[in-house]
């Protein structure tokens, strides 16, 4: 009897774990799901905070302050411990990327957004850097887009050509500096983006080391030359885009952003990257008061169309034992 029982018991228990594994599995992508939402909330979130101060009170180098400043503090332990102290060369590397995705960076798309608006730049900046990290390797790395991501890539030019088109019919010819400035940015962003992919370092050892040298080299500057507006700003304004720029962009969403990708795998980003011209259009809305058109509307799901096609994973070749 007692044998029949454990009998009973083994199958049950074998019967009962891939229920259990379907759950946990479900569970896990229901909280990738949520690190997804909220990366994607906190970068588009960025592009209409960012404008509404920029077109206000604050300028584009108190942004600057205010990003690199409070995340240089927020993140200085991770250059202080010795188990996630960046090596010599990390540290060089670190500058490097600071020039690309740090002052410089957010000096262009502040700039960039000044002059255009937050629908037009969360549809510039992010949507075009696959464009440039395809063109990039294919000119240095020899490593030619599939056909696939070259359709993706024409969709995105498309896309953001007609974008242009429909908000210079809707609210007058954007100024050219503003473009070149988020076109610039994403640039930049492409670059940072391959060499980082090759570095070997973790991404919170490089959030921080772009904070330290942006903050290092720019709040220098930033005080000599008297640069601060802060003191004409509304303290809710402030205190805003201190925890937007300071906290949230330096530090929350590096750790959403990873979280996201480890739970779903690194499609993630894809779908985070093209949902962001959508959401930031959708935010501008309430806060800023910008409507689009429905031809800029039409224009932006061309271009998150033409993301999904470039950022597809191109397709493994087929060996000759697979094949037979």
């Amino acid at each position: 009897m007692a044998t029949a029982e454990n009998r009973a018991a083994i199958e049950f228990e074998r019967q009962a774990t891939p229920a259990r594994s379907v759950g946990a599995g479900s569970r896990a992508m229901i909280i990738g799901f949520a690190w997804a939402a909220l990366t994607v909330a906190i970068f588009s979130g960025w592009f209409v905070i960012t404008r509404f101060s920029v077109t206000r009170e604050l300028r584009v180098w108190d942004i600057t302050a205010l990003r690199f400043g409070i995340g240089a503090v927020l993140l200085s332990p991770t250059l202080l411990r010795r188990a996630t102290r960046p090596s010599a060369a990390g540290w060089r590397q670190g500058l490097l990327f600071s020039v690309l995705w740090g002052a410089p960076f957010v000096i262009l798309v502040a700039i960039g957004l000044r002059l255009t608006s937050a629908a037009q730049a969360a549809s510039i900046t992010p949507t075009l850097t696959p464009v440039f990290a395809g063109l990039l390797g294919w000119l240095f790395l020899r490593q030619r887009p599939a056909g696939g991501r070259l359709i993706g890539y024409a969709a995105i030019a498309a896309g953001l050509t007609a974008l242009v088109a429909a908000g210079a019919i809707a609210h007058g010819a954007p100024t050219p500096l503003g473009i070149l400035a988020l076109m610039l940015a994403s640039a930049m962003w492409s670059v940072y983006t391959l060499l980082f992919g090759r570095s070997g370092m973790t991404p919170i050892q490089s959030a921080a080391l772009i904070c330290f040298w942006s903050a290092a080299i720019f709040i220098p500057i930033y005080l000599a030359l008297g640069l601060s507006r802060i003191a004409l700003a509304s303290p809710r304004e402030v205190a805003i885009q201190a925890l937007f720029q300071g906290v949230l962009m330096s530090a929350v969403a590096v750790v959403t952003f990873n979280r996201a990708i480890a739970a779903l795998g690194a499609a993630a980003a894809t779908a985070m990257i093209a949902l962001l011209p959508a959401v930031a259009s959708l935010l501008a809305i309430p806060v800023l008061g910008e409507v689009p058109s429905l031809a800029e509307a039409v224009a932006i799901a061309f271009v998150v169309a033409g993301v999904v096609l470039a950022a597809r994973p191109a397709p493994k070749p087929i060996t000759r034992m697979e094949a037979l």
